[in-house]
């Protein structure tokens, strides 16, 4: 099981790679009109250049490199493709000492405009059109935490399952194994085996997957845990490619019965099937949509007030602002920790459902 498990990782691993290396707008411009707007925002007299809305989405978003502390960043290797052919170099380039964009010369003149690698003239100009035939394959904060999550449940799972092969299955679990195993059992015995019945071991890998996958990477995306971490889970296109994971898998292994209850549902009146019918073949879609958003608007949400609170502080000028800021701050940062648990619950519970509803097996009789 463990090994299904990595060819799980490995797929998915390749799969979200290639969602975020296309840096395509849906994944990209959720906080386009954000970003937009908040270098234009003049700040009001008295009140400097902190701005909040940029604060936030600068937290949220992705970005072409991976800030750590204050002033310190971890440059991250981009890596371009246009019609002169392939170039790679470190995202330091792109940015001053003062971490504010700058052009770079390769092929052509690059310069990050909202938060995107653009095709730029000498005085800064974005060309659209050049612009356009330019793919941008970087590995950004969120490709690399996505691999340090694979990283991360590669060791868990093969350190766990070594321990099995050396002391077996029937012996007590010791040390990480013992912390891993309840977890485990938890995701067979809640989720499995209710939704999947007698058919569980099958799904298994996947579901166990999904869980660890979502609730690592949400946790590594909580400020205190992880330096300058990212918002992965926040991603929209992290999530629409979990959910085409379940989509995929629902549909392929769908039964009769599953495609019978959508298209020509037994038992009712032949008007009615044709009513119901594109309302049930639209449900099919419907699903993997709910369970991208859902993931996607509660970790987004949950970092934007975590951030909100804290730029309480700055909003009011006073020392006295963080008396109330930091401990609401720290309370809700506390709830995301069961948050970040429990969103990897329902995604993976909503997964098993859903396939447990396409591989049932009806046993209906005829009306008289």
């Amino acid at each position: 099981m463990a090994l299904r498990c990595m060819k799980y990782l490995l797929a998915a691993a390749f799969s979200l790679s290639m969602v975020f290396f296309s840096n395509s707008s849906f994944s990209q411009d959720q906080h386009e009109n954000g970003e937009q707007q908040a270098p234009h925002e003049a700040p009001a007299e008295g009140e400097g250049e902190f701005n909040v809305t940029e604060t936030i989405l600068e937290h949220i978003k992705d970005s072409h490199s991976w800030h750590l502390w204050g002033h310190t960043s971890l440059p991250l290797p981009v890596i371009l493709h246009t019609d002169k052919g392939f170039e790679a170099f470190s995202s330091a380039k792109l940015m001053n000492e003062h971490h504010e964009p700058v052009a770079y010369q390769g092929n052509y003149l690059y310069k990050v405009v909202e938060g995107k690698i653009k095709i730029v003239d000498e005085a800064g100009t974005v060309n659209e059109e050049e612009s356009k035939k330019l793919l941008d394959i970087s590995i950004t904060k969120n490709v690399a935490s996505m691999f340090l999550t694979v990283i991360l449940l590669l060791l868990i799972f093969i350190s766990v399952a070594n321990a099995y092969k050396k002391r077996g299955v029937t012996s007590a679990p010791k040390g990480f194994q013992s912390f891993i195993e309840p977890i485990i059992l938890f995701v067979r015995d809640e989720i499995a085996k209710p939704y999947l019945g007698h058919k569980y071991a099958k799904y298994m890998p996947f579901l166990l997957t999904v869980f660890f996958f979502i609730w690592i990477n949400n946790l590594l995306g909580l400020i205190p845990i992880f330096p300058g971490g990212s918002n992965v889970s926040g991603n929209i296109a992290f999530t629409m490619t979990l959910a085409v994971f379940t989509f995929i898998i629902v549909n392929v292994n769908g039964k009769k019965d599953y495609w019978k209850h959508i298209f020509w549902m037994p038992g009712l009146p032949t008007a009615m099937k044709i009513f119901l019918m594109p309302i049930e073949l639209l449900g099919v879609f419907i699903k993997p949509v709910s369970l991208m958003i859902r993931l996607f608007a509660n970790i987004t949400a949950g970092h934007i007030l975590v951030m909100s609170l804290i730029c309480l502080i700055f909003i009011f000028k006073a020392v006295a602002a963080s008396a109330m800021a930091v401990p609401f701050a720290v309370f809700i940062n506390a709830i995301e920790l069961l948050v970040a648990f429990l969103q990897a619950f329902i995604f993976t519970m909503l997964s098993a459902l859903y396939i447990g509803m396409a591989i049932e097996e009806h046993h209906e009789h005829e009306l008289a």
